[in-house]
């Protein structure tokens, strides 16, 4: 019995020792998947930490990179304008040649119907069936007949009335054309006997459309003609102490996780600000000795200034950091790629440049354009104020007289404590009105995303209806992207000004309200052009149309990048609703023709030389549908078009999917003989068009 009872005692301890080494098994195994599992982790986190610092230390050398390019920039500024073309008055003659007549399909005679086609069928056995079935046959022909001949009829009637609706467009255009070269002949004339307004306002012209200018220079000016010496006086404004950057360069320091900058030396600044502005006088005499095709000059004086205080009376005047006097002759001796900007002015021209211009310590003019007897000409004077130069209380108080004469309650509100809102405004409209926030930016400069978020900031916070930001400037891709979908409104500094003296009020930007004359053409906004009407900045002849077709009901925005690889090369070259054209004229914005949906005109031969590729991308129109996704966008191609409209090609492009709400349609692609090729899209993008153009490297915020 006790032996039984010991097997039996034996075989549960046994049964114990198996569990209990199963559950050390167990709990050894669940150590060795946490030890797995936290070693995974901390790697993961390492190259989570690591990829986070190399993408901070990257972008810190970007910056880095930027401020050393803006200092070449600046350093190059007078050898790169020198290699600008000039500016002539044959720029300003427009072509006679119009576009032709082409009249598409209404060319084509409506095509009359083949007897041979309408003989009997069948007929049956008997003689009379066959009659009848003959004279059906006969019915058919005569009624299709008489058909083609209404249509034909039709068609040369809609022809002729086409032709002479052509005929009357080309003899307005060309009287307009032939009226505008007119007066270019006549403004030569008057140069080469030396008409004083004329000359000065040919010489302002070329200066405001010098080439050689970098984006965000002041190009302001006030000159006279001295028709006795023929000497030409100037007053032209100066960059400010500012355009030399602060910093020198950035860098990552991990253990505080921030970017620090590194100051540029306060010495570098000053040396590179007084090289600057003598690079700046040199370059606009450059401009101006070699615009004058005419030989209207012997001499030049330039009197570069800056807006200051006057030490006498502190009211803002003009402080004068360098003035110089040049012969014609002595000019064209130089070879200004290679001279020493500050030594070529002060030692070989006999000029004067600041000592101290960083602390806008002035030179005293030797000739003012006042002094000369022949009357002062402005460049876009005229009575109106300059939105630029306004004091910043009267810039507001002008804003708000806006907003009144647009039928609204507005105010200005105190200086200080403001909250950010620059003009307190109600409309009175029981339906659409409400209240609404101004902020009134007077920058030269594009206004960052930054300042469109603080507004919507700002509105989301006063519960306010809807938020508007006024600037004397403009706004760049990323801003109208945030815009989208909110009740926000950006008016920009053309779109102020046109605003202004609709409701009667008076206002310009510098020089954009010049009178007329040689610099009348130069356009502050370009406008949109005719599909088949070359663009004058790109310089091409040969261009091609990318017409856009789809089905579906969804209306989008098409729009272009130009890019270099997948980074577009600049905002500027970021074509869409807002920005109608690339500097260079080469990709814009047109109407659709023959049933095209949306429509880009482009010349390839005109794309700057770094680019190596064009991108088409579409996306939701969020306004007039905000709920719609891309699952609708269906059938879709891209029509290639040639200069005369006739279609080269079809491409087809991917079809949306649900979710979706911008979608990449494809892209051309610079090949190595200069060809270019259509690489079909298809990547999609949930978070829109500003995830998109993020992906190619336009800032987003």
């Amino acid at each position: 019995m006790s032996r039984r009872s010991s097997g039996l005692i034996g075989t549960w301890a046994e049964a114990q020792r198996q569990q209990q080494r199963r559950m050390e098994a167990q709990q050894r195994a669940q150590v060795q998947q946490q030890r797995a599992y936290e070693r995974e982790r901390a790697r993961a986190d390492r190259q989570q930490q690591a990829a986070y610092r190399q993408h901070r230390e990257a972008e810190a050398r970007r910056r880095t990179e930027e401020l050393d390019a803006e200092v070449a920039r600046l350093e190059g500024l007078l050898a790169s304008g020198c290699r600008a073309a000039p500016f002539r008055v044959g720029a300003l003659v427009r072509s006679e040649v119009l576009e032709p007549f082409a009249p598409g399909q209404l060319a084509v005679p409506v095509v009359m119907p083949d007897p041979q086609r309408y003989q009997a069928q069948g007929g049956g056995w008997t003689a009379a069936r066959r009659a009848q079935a003959q004279e059906e046959a006969r019915a058919r022909f005569e009624r299709d007949w008489h058909a083609a001949q209404a249509a034909e009829l039709q068609r040369q009637q809609q022809l002729a009335g086409y032709r002479q609706q052509y005929d009357a467009w080309a003899a307005a255009r060309l009287a307009e054309i032939r009226g505008h070269n007119a007066g270019i002949a006549g403004m030569a004339d008057a140069l080469r006997a030396g008409e004083p307004e004329t000359v000065v306002e040919f010489f302002s012209a070329a200066l405001y459309a010098s080439e050689a200018w970098p984006e965000g220079f002041p190009r302001r000016v006030s000159g006279a003609f001295d028709r006795g010496g023929r000497q030409l006086v100037l007053n032209w404004e100066l960059p400010g102490f500012e355009v030399v950057p602060e910093v020198k360069s950035v860098r990552f320091v991990a253990s505080a996780d921030e970017e620090r900058e590194s100051a540029r030396p306060m010495t570098q600044r000053k040396a590179l600000y007084r090289s600057v502005l003598a690079q700046c006088v040199l370059l606009a005499l450059r401009d101006v000795f070699v615009a004058d095709e005419f030989g209207a000059l012997d001499s030049v004086v330039v009197n570069g200034f800056v807006d200051g205080l006057d030490p006498v009376t502190g009211r803002p005047a003009e402080v004068f950091l360098s003035t110089v006097m040049v012969e014609k002759a002595a000019f064209g001796a130089l070879n200004l790629e290679f001279v020493a900007a500050v030594d070529c002015l002060v030692e070989g021209l006999r000029g004067q440049l600041s000592a101290r211009p960083d602390q806008r310590v002035a030179v005293r003019p030797g000739r003012l354009p006042e002094q000369v007897g022949s009357g002062v000409v402005s460049h876009g004077a005229e009575g109106e104020p300059d939105l630029l130069e306004m004091d910043p209380v009267e810039f507001e108080g002008l804003v708000a007289e806006l907003f009144r004469a647009r039928g609204m309650q507005a105010v200005t509100t105190q200086r200080s404590n403001d909250g950010g809102v620059d003009v307190d405004a109600l409309d009175p409209d029981p339906i659409s009105g409400g209240k609404i926030i101004v902020q009134v930016k007077r920058y030269r400069n594009t206004v960052p995303p930054s300042a469109v978020r603080d507004l919507f900031g700002t509105v989301q916070g006063a519960g306010a209806n809807k938020g508007v930001l006024v600037t004397t400037s403009g706004f760049g891709p990323g801003s109208y992207t945030f815009a989208q979908g909110k009740p926000l409104t950006l008016v920009s500094g053309a779109e102020l000004v046109d605003l202004l003296h609709r409701c009667g009020l008076r206002g310009r930007l510098g020089g954009a309200g010049a009178g007329a004359g040689a610099g009348a053409d130069v356009d502050v906004v370009a406008p949109v052009p005719s599909p088949r009407e070359p663009s004058d900045a790109s310089g091409c002849d040969d261009f091609n149309v990318l017409g856009m077709t789809w089905a579906g009901p969804v209306a989008l925005d098409v729009c272009a990048l130009v890019c270099t690889g997948g980074r577009v090369l600049g905002e500027e070259y970021f074509v869409f609703f807002n920005n109608s054209r690339t500097p260079d004229g080469a990709v814009c914005m047109v109407p659709g023709v023959a049933g095209d949906r949306a429509a880009v005109r482009v010349a390839f031969d005109g794309l700057p030389r770094e680019a190596d590729r064009l991108v088409l991308v579409a996306s939701v129109d969020v306004e007039r549908n905000p709920d719609a996704d891309l699952s609708g966008f269906t059938d879709a191609s891209v029509l290639l078009r040639d200069v005369s409209g006739a279609e080269l090609d079809r491409l087809p492009v991917a079809d949306g999917r649900p979710g979706e709400t911008a979608l990449v349609l494809g892209s051309f692609r610079r090949r190595g003989g200069g060809d270019w090729d259509f690489v079909a899209g298809g990547k999609g993008y949930r978070g829109g068009l500003g995830e998109l153009i993020g992906d190619h490297g336009v800032e987003v915020e």
